[in-house]
């Protein structure tokens, strides 16, 4: 940390954080490995009933994996057959991809554009000075708040999209104590992925893997708290640290401003604030999909527009000129959803599923668990969707945990931590390609960053593991 000629307090970001490789060279390279994988694994499947997996159904399914398959498609295969992904079906998971993520997409955009004339009015910087006003500068104290507030609403509401909206505001307050665009995406990244590991009472996992097994519905929830509390101790802890890292001292002279905000600015904040709360009963309440989220911020983006004092062809060009901003990242989403494409063209997916639950040992329960934990993880990695992951695994676990003698409760707990914790770095979820375009960072900046973090929950969560299992949870 070092004082400006003017007073003001420079902040140097943490030199670990460097731009890296390309984030589509990246995701590329791991579609083309999704490619590869459709040649190494045998096709197979499960049967299904209500979209559920039925366990001891899978079946393989015949194939022919000569080098000529590359230049075919799987739309050419007979009925009841598969082939390996050939080069054009890569090609055309893309477009693909960009169609089933459309949804995803636009809705990032159009949260760029919104904050676009944000930035433009002035609103956020103003805003910003005024909340650190407030807590005199005490940065440690503000972001330890924050992080509890996101976490609560992840895992007792199950809120993670709707934080996108929340997530260009940390950037700024990053950006204001002079450090990157990554500390701000990570006061909101952490947060939520801490409450989904536990979700004491999120409903997207508990509602679909809980009675799978027999359980009620937000059952055994006393000692999923106590972890989220552990959890969340450790997560805050690391971004104490991290912030310490990039140089902020507490007590610092931040010189803020300590005028009261402008009418204006006062009056768009607020309509922030009330848009913010209105998402979150909108989305629990009425369940509303990307669709009707997605109108909202465009509803939200025009009163803001009206309030900013902006012409309308300012405005116009702040909402174009945010919405630019993530346009690359935002195309990254569409290939995520092509890596999953891949796979299911393939129909290789039930094969991964199948081979992994064969290494989850039955003679000793502690090891069946961390078996089911590291199954889930790698897991996560092809099934980054927490509902879907849930439905395809839930039935095969429960029986595989019963017969090693793990309790069903345990067996949740190793899918919430698995999903949880890989969901924090895949590059193939969806959500967190979302938090990264929103707040214009690079995955493997973000990989590089968090990764010790992710070894420690994932060594937290094996003795958390074992400790359910030897009470009987």
């Amino acid at each position: 940390m070092k004082t400006t000629p003017q007073g003001t307090v420079e902040i140097k970001s943490p030199s670990s954080m460097g731009s890296g490789s390309h984030p589509l060279v990246v995701l590329l390279f791991i579609l083309l490995l999704a490619g590869v994988l459709t040649y190494l694994f045998e096709s197979g499947s499960y049967q299904r009933k209500d979209g559920l997996v039925i366990p001891g159904s899978y079946q393989t399914i015949p194939k022919d994996n000569s080098l000529m398959e590359l230049f075919g498609t799987v739309a050419d295969n007979p009925a009841g057959t598969a082939s390996p992904v050939g080069l054009v079906d890569l090609l055309l998971a893309v477009p693909e991809g960009l169609q089933k993520g459309g949804g995803l997409i636009f809705m990032v955009l159009v949260i760029g554009g919104l904050f676009g004339i944000l930035s433009k009015s002035g609103a956020v910087d103003a805003g910003l000075e005024r909340l650190l006003s407030a807590v005199r500068g005490n940065v440690y104290w503000l972001v330890s708040c924050l992080m509890l507030i996101f976490a609560l609403g992840s895992t007792l509401l199950g809120l993670a999209s709707e934080y996108l909206l929340i997530i260009p505001l940390m950037v700024e307050l990053a950006r204001r104590l002079g450090m990157s665009n990554l500390i701000g995406l990570a006061i909101v990244t952490v947060a939520v992925k801490v409450g989904y590991l536990s979700s004491i009472t999120n409903p997207l996992p508990l509602t679909i893997a809980q009675p799978l097994l027999g359980l009620p519905i937000f059952s055994g929830a006393g000692l999923r708290a106590v972890f989220f509390a552990i959890y969340l101790l450790v997560g805050i802890g690391f971004m104490l640290w991290v912030i310490k890292r990039a140089g902020f001292t507490k007590g610092a002279d931040l010189a803020l401003e300590t005028k009261p905000l402008s009418p204006c600015h006062f009056i768009m904040l607020i309509t922030l604030l009330i848009g913010i709360g209105g998402l979150v009963y909108a989305s629990n309440h009425w369940q509303w999909e990307k669709q009707q989220l997605t109108a909202y911020y465009i509803a939200l983006s025009l009163f803001l527009a009206v309030q900013s004092g902006l012409g309308a062809n300012e405005a116009a060009e702040a909402f174009v000129s945010g919405m630019k901003k993530i346009l690359m990242a935002s195309f990254l989403i569409g290939v995520a959803f092509a890596i999953a494409i891949t796979l299911q063209n393939g129909k290789v997916l039930d094969s991964v599923v199948h081979s992994l639950v064969s290494f989850i040992g039955e003679d000793n329960r502690y090891i069946a668990a961390l078996g089911m934990f590291g199954t889930q993880l790698v897991l996560d990695v092809l099934i980054p969707s927490t509902s879907g992951q849930a439905a395809v695994t839930m039935p095969i676990m429960g029986p595989v945990g019963q017969l090693s003698g793990v309790a069903p409760q345990t067996t949740v707990l190793a899918f919430l931590f698995g999903n949880g914790i890989t969901n924090m770095i895949t590059p193939t979820s969806g959500t967190l390609l979302a938090y990264l375009a929103t707040a214009q960072v690079g995955w493997s900046q973000w990989a590089r960053f968090i990764l010790p973090l992710v070894a420690i929950f994932i060594l937290l969560a094996c003795v958390m593991l074992m400790t359910a299992v030897y009470i009987g949870y």
